[in-house]
């Protein structure tokens, strides 16, 4: 892991498209700005871990008779 020192409105550059700028830093929050091409994702790590979550928890909490319904409606 790199760990690095910024101050408000310095800002680091990943590749050559994407750019973190720091906006403020007031009583512990730090406020960062990003730049990258619009078809890149750009996740909370909470919220990545929650999707994937919920992903995973969905693909166990099928019943049998949920897929014997589904599959009575798919066409061969």
């Amino acid at each position: 892991m790199l760990i690095l020192s910024r101050k408000p409105d310095e800002s680091i550059v990943i590749g050559d498209n994407i750019t973190i700028k720091v906006i403020s830093i007031d009583r512990g929050s730090v406020k960062l700005g990003f730049q990258a091409p619009p078809n890149t994702l750009i996740l909370r790590s909470e919220l990545k871990e929650a999707i994937a979550s919920e992903n995973k928890k969905a693909s166990v909490d099928i019943s049998n008779d949920t897929l014997d319904s589904i599959g009575k409606h798919i066409k061969h």
